[in-house]
Order: structure tokens, then C-alpha cells, then sequence
């Protein structure tokens, strides 16, 4: 008789060489999380000496909690020396910019803007939010946020590829090349990358849906631990083959 032979197992997914990635779910304005998230991370590199440390934030930065003009302060100086960071966009980053940039809209103030205003000491609550000239709270953040702030808003990536793995800030849509996805998607995108087995090409690494413990698939890992409301920032860790989390 013949000898069965097993078909081969696909090789896990791999970091490239060289290269320890720190990834950070989303802050939505936890500047207090981030900064303990930050200690962690250090820590976690001084304790493993040797490959460059990379740290990719998958967006959504600001909204909700009350330090978001802080993060971004944070995010802007060096608060991990030695490493690289790259800094991705998040739909909540999308929605400020269209506020500052375009016709102003309740969206954004009713999906976490309000304390990001806030942040800035724009201030708008309570029901007088629904009768505010919005063009004057326009005018009014616009002067408030400091030009650093807005350049770091423009200038954050949608995607960051690294060996087999890709950094979005929502998801991907299935059956799309990752170099012809939307940028609505990139940001946005829930059910139909979140349900979908297929393989994207690279495992996704994302936010924007919270989960309560991060979600490892086949295809994808999630990361958005709720930190404005869990008190819980969560930060995947790649090197090699290997897979482990941080989180405050």
C-alpha cells in the first residue's frame, strides 16, 4: 500500500525580518490609556533587544473620551524613542477633517466630535448643539486647532503593509486587490469584512469594530478593545511568526 501523504500546511503568517511591529487598537481620546500603553511598550522592547521596533496606530485617534486634542500631542512628539511609527487614518479623523474642510454637519459632533471640540475649548453641548450656527463652530475650531494638528489629520496613511500582514483602520471589501480598495472602505467598511473567510492576501489588522477580548481569524485580527469605555487599549505585538497583546 502507498503511503497517505498529508497534504503541506500553509507557513503561519510572518513579520518581515528585523522587525518587532507594536500595533495600538483605537484611542478615541484616552490620552491617560495611551500614555500607560506607551510605558508598556518600552518596557516590552528594553526586556527583547534586537529587531527595529515598529509602531503602526490603526486610527481613531480622537472623539469620546476627553484627551484628544492630548493624543494627538502625544502622537505628534516621541513618545517611543528608536521606533518607527506610522500613523494611520480612522473614520472618526475623516469625519473632523470633512467638519474643518467642507459644508459643517451634526454627524461628526454627534458621533464623539462634541468632546473632541471640547478638547480644544470649543465648547457645544446639550440640546443648543441641534441650534448652533455651525458655520461659527466651524470658524471656531478651525482656529483653535493648532496647524500641527491639522497636518498630522491630512497626512495619515490608509494602509500599511509588512511581510504577510496589512493595517486598516475598519477592514477591507472582499474580492478586492488591496491596492484598489476605497478609501471609504479602508475606513469605514463592518459586515462584509467581517463576515467574509476569504483571504484578503494579507491578514488584516484592524479597529474600528470593538470587541471584548481581541478577535484572532484565519484572515484577519481585530484590536478595538472600546478603550474610551472599557478602559482597556490593546496593542498587538508581531515578530516572526509569533502573535501576542499588550493592553492597559
Amino acid at each position: 500500500m502507498s503511503p497517505v501523504t498529508q497534504p503541506d500546511r500553509a507557513p503561519p503568517p510572518r513579520c518581515p525580518e528585523g522587525l518587532r511591529i507594536y500595533a495600538v487598537g483605537d484611542i478615541h481620546g484616552r490620552d491617560d490609556l495611551l500614555v500607560r500603553l506607551h510605558a508598556r511598550i518600552r518596557e516590552d522592547a528594553a526586556a527583547r533587544p534586537g529587531p527595529q521596533p515598529v509602531a503602526v496606530y490603526v486610527g481613531d485617534y480622537i472623539d469620546r473620551g476627553a484627551g484628544s486634542s492630548r493624543v494627538i500631542d502625544l502622537l505628534l512628539g516621541e513618545p517611543l524613542p528608536g521606533f518607527v511609527s506610522i500613523h494611520l487614518k480612522g473614520n472618526h479623523e475623516d469625519m473632523m477633517l470633512n467638519f474643518l474642510e467642507r459644508t459643517p454637519t451634526l454627524g461628526w459632533l454627534l458621533n464623539g466630535g462634541i468632546a473632541t471640540m471640547a478638547s480644544y475649548g470649543v465648547t457645544a453641548s446639550g440640546l443648543a448643539i441641534y441650534f448652533a450656527d455651525l458655520d461659527r463652530v466651524q470658524r471656531d475650531l478651525r482656529a483653535a486647532v493648532p496647524p500641527a494638528h491639522s497636518r498630522f489629520l491630512r497626512d495619515l496613511a490608509l494602509m500599511h503593509i509588512a511581510g504577510d500582514y496589512a493595517f486598516v483602520h475598519a477592514g477591507v471589501r472582499p474580492g478586492v486587490d488591496l491596492d484598489a480598495q476605497l478609501p471609504a472602505d479602508l475606513m469605514w467598511i463592518r459586515d462584509k469584512f467581517l463576515k467574509s473567510t476569504k483571504d484578503f492576501g494579507k491578514v488584516i489588522v484592524h479597529g474600528h469594530t470593538i470587541v471584548d477580548e481581541p478577535e484572532v481569524c484565519a484572515n484577519r485580527i481585530g484590536i478595538d478593545t472600546g478603550a474610551f469605555a472599557s478602559h482597556r487599549l490593546t496593542c498587538l505585538v508581531l515578530e516572526g511568526s509569533k502573535r501576542r497583546f499588550l493592553r492597559t
